[in-house]
């Protein structure tokens, strides 16, 4: 998401130069999933949603770029519409919020990428990797103050503030080594998903109705139904890595045959299937922090997106939490300015600990849980914990469909437009929710029966 970034920082009067590793340009959004590679992003083909945060920032900040993004064939949906008004009690004001802009991500990428070359302010240098970090002869307090980056080419660019959004497979640590920086604190937790997903299109141009979440949490196994751009969507289950019980989903009959068996799914599966089964494990949650024992690793230099901190893509927040980390870094410039390189560190670090640093924990925590109740559903025990923060999660994700208040506090968390103890003291929640009382999880085989449909 370094063009969102690029176009924000640019609109606010900052000349920025963005270089992009991968050398081909973005092709017309409808080619993208045909025609463009970039070996530089992992997980480009894979399944994606993107969440109504995401869409609220763009909407927020950048109106024109929701609106090309749209133009260019993306989805602009909104799941309250959809649903039944039985279960939604009819649209309210406010509504509006859970709207999203979504697609698969070559489309998604190919539309930003042209937005971000129409912009006024912005370079793009494709095929440029950065390969090194310049830094002042000298610093005051000994702490590198970096000045710019040298690419591949031998090339040394100077910058006024450096900007790492180069994903999970930033290399910022080893480079700050170079210049005789700490290394930034590592928090480093491979949580053990594996992802089994496929690609659809429906011959009219529509999306499959939305019997339940896009992500539901089922004995052993999470599935997840993603629309996405020009009638397509994918399909995808999720499971613990190393359940050997359930590996034979790489293949497509055996996937299916699973998919077919939970009744909220199946009906996902009926058009055109445009990919096999693509398969996505050791995905790690990374969290980076660049101030050690109190003191900054470097200063002119900036990480945000996944290559700050990046989670498990099961619930979909990373686009969202890179485009709040982009409005911050905004904010903290305005506030300071590169003059003060110090204070603008601090100021930015502020700034992500009060937005999006209680949700990467939040993240953080629900993955480590799912993994966990997982892992105990296939050793057929209960899982057991203490943290009222999951209890209360889970019920408020069971009882959504029984009241049109649980249904919006649900979602809102889901959308990453709460957290979920913002919505807890929410007016009639918790009396709802008792009133509700213990709800059924979705319909679908048990362990066993699983295991059987699975061989």
């Amino acid at each position: 998401m370094a063009g969102a970034a690029a176009m924000l920082l640019a609109r606010d009067g900052h000349h920025v130069t963005v270089l992009e590793r991968d050398p081909p340009p973005p092709p017309a959004p409808a080619d993208a999933w045909n025609t463009w590679e970039r070996r530089g992003v992992t997980q480009f083909r894979q399944p994606h949603s993107f969440l109504p945060r995401f869409r609220e920032v763009l909407d927020d900040q950048m109106p024109d770029v929701a609106d090309a993004l749209v133009a260019d064939g993306l989805l602009r949906q909104n799941r309250m519409a959809v649903l039944p008004e039985a279960i939604t009690g009819g649209w309210r004001d406010g509504d509006e919020r859970f709207t999203t802009i979504t697609g698969r991500r070559p489309v998604l990428e190919a539309a930003l990428g042209r937005a971000t070359e129409r912009e006024p302010g912005v370079e793009v240098h494709r095929g440029q990797s950065v390969i090194g970090l310049t830094a002042a002869e000298r610093v005051p307090d000994g702490i590198p103050h970096v000045t710019g980056v040298v690419t591949g080419d031998g090339r040394c660019r100077s910058a006024d503030l450096v900007v790492d959004a180069g994903g999970r497979r930033s290399r910022l640590p080893d480079l700050l080594t170079t210049i005789g920086a700490r290394r930034p604190a590592e928090e480093l937790a491979d949580l053990g998903y594996t992802y089994y997903g496929r690609h659809y299109r429906s011959a009219d141009g529509s999306i499959p109705p939305m019997l339940g979440p896009p992500l539901q949490a089922y004995d052993s196994v999470s599935w997840a139904t993603l629309p996405a751009d020009n009638g397509t969507w994918s399909v995808v289950l999720v499971t613990v890595a190393g359940d050997g019980a359930v590996r034979a989903a790489r293949h497509v009959e055996h996937w299916e045959r699973i998919a077919r068996s939970y009744p909220l799914i199946a009906h996902w599966l009926d058009a055109e299937p445009i990919t096999g089964i693509d398969l996505m494990a050791g995905i790690d949650d990374r969290v980076r922090r660049y101030v050690v024992d109190g003191q900054v690793v470097a200063t002119g230099l900036v990480a945000v997106g996944d290559a700050l901190a990046c989670t498990n893509p099961s619930v979909g927040r990373g686009a969202s939490i890179a485009a709040l980390h982009a409005v911050g870094l905004r904010d903290a410039l305005r506030k300071v300015g590169v003059d003060a390189p110090r204070e603008l560190i601090d100021q930015w670090h502020e700034i992500t600990a009060g937005t999006t640093d209680p949700l990467i924990d939040d993240t953080l925590l629900f993955n480590q849980h799912r993994v966990n109740e997982m892992a105990a559903q296939i050793a057929g025990r209960p899982y057991e914990t203490d943290d009222p923060g999951w209890h209360f999660g889970r019920a408020l994700t069971a009882a959504a469909g029984h009241h049109p208040d649980l249904l919006r506090a649900a979602m809102s968390v889901a959308a990453l437009l709460a957290r979920g103890v913002e919505v807890r003291p929410w007016d009639g929640i918790v009396d709802q929710l008792a009133a509700v009382g213990p709800v059924e999880a979705c319909t679908g085989p048990g362990r066993d029966e699983l295991v059987a449909i699975a061989a």
